[in-house]
């Protein structure tokens, strides 16, 4: 099979020939049809947390086809789509888990990180890992739903938010714009909050009721003026609009962190005590990437996406890294 891989931390990406892997006990074998390139690609790209051994083969938005199932795999078939996000699995053996709380597994099974991903053909994974694509989804609109989505998603709904909400979205890109159509869908008045006023009509397009130029206005006092956030939905990098928006949550709001800003989060003691907390928000497992993707075909909310070739898996990751992309990646296999 053609596969993507990186022989070294920092190492280039290689388009090479590797033997067709065969499900171990509990393993299904898929053939990838699309995968997506997220940010979190970087781990493996640079030897960063939960990278074991090298080569490896990167990438963890990946949708296609069982076509093999190893030993003692029930309940699936040869032929089903489905897809496979940063959740590949649980150990079942730490106390997260036997807590029910999988993606706090302390010995996870990360696809393109502690085991070969989906930039490839064809990738083993565990059948834990599997969630059910819907008959009316593309491959390659279902690939950026498996991480950014789920975590989009799942972040707005572990804010505890109603319908009628004022929540506030951080960033208009990779996960902003899908945060923006999820957090509209669910009935929730949307502030989105950009970098100068280019993305605006877009925002707005996306189901944005109102617009925060992040970089002349007072974010906090513009949310205040409405109100008052019940959540902000950080999906940035960089740490200056999120710590701004702090002081704009309403009384018992929170701040959901999903992007992983470079500086560290300021946060005066001050503006908690009226009840705002500061909670993190990451992928979901395979019952919560297929909620995603009900969700998303229920309501119209649908990713943004440029497609390339899997052999141009060089370029797809640089125009994520440079922030050129709108607003997702997907190397297609033409399988």
């Amino acid at each position: 099979m053609r596969a993507i891989q990186i022989s070294r931390a920092g190492g280039p990406f290689e388009l090479v020939e590797r033997p067709m892997p065969e499900p171990g006990p509990g393993e299904v074998r898929l053939t990838v049809q699309a995968c997506g390139v997220c940010h979190s690609d970087e781990v493996a790209k640079t030897g960063g947390w939960g990278v074991k051994a090298y080569p490896l083969i990167p990438g963890h938005e990946v949708a296609g086809v069982i076509a093999a199932l190893g030993p003692g795999v029930e309940g699936w078939t040869v032929g089903q789509r489905v897809g496979v996000g940063w959740f590949g699995g649980q150990c079942g053996r730490c106390e997260p888990c036997r807590k029910g709380a999988f993606m706090a597994c302390r010995n996870p099974a990360i696809p393109g990180v502690t085991q070969d991903g989906g930039y490839a053909e064809a990738m083993v994974v565990s059948a834990r890992a599997l969630a059910l694509i819907p008959d009316d989804l593309s491959a390659i609109e279902a690939a950026p739903m498996l991480c950014a989505g789920v975590t989009t998603y799942n972040a707005l709904r572990r804010a505890g938010l109603k319908a009628g909400d004022l929540v506030a979205v951080l960033g208009i890109g990779g996960l902003g714009h899908l945060a923006i159509q999820f957090a509209s869908r669910m009935g929730l008045r949307v502030v989105a909050v950009g970098r100068g006023r280019s993305k605006e009509a877009l925002a707005r397009q996306l189901g944005a009721r109102d617009y925060i130029d992040g970089e002349a206005d007072d974010i906090a006092a513009r949310l205040n003026a409405m109100g008052g956030a019940q959540a902000v939905i950080s999906t940035v990098t960089g740490a200056a609009p999120l710590n701004a928006s702090i002081d704009g949550l309403a009384f018992d709001g929170k701040l959901m962190v999903l992007g992983v800003p470079h500086d560290p989060i300021v946060v005066p003691a001050y503006l908690l005590l009226r009840g705002r907390s500061i909670q993190g928000s990451a992928g979901g497992t395979a019952i919560e990437s297929e909620a995603t993707m009900a969700f998303s075909r229920l309501a119209g909310v649908t990713p943004m996406i440029e497609t390339l070739p899997l052999e141009r898996a060089a370029e797809a990751y640089e125009r994520m890294m440079s922030g050129a992309a709108r607003f997702r990646m997907v190397l297609t296999t033409g399988l």
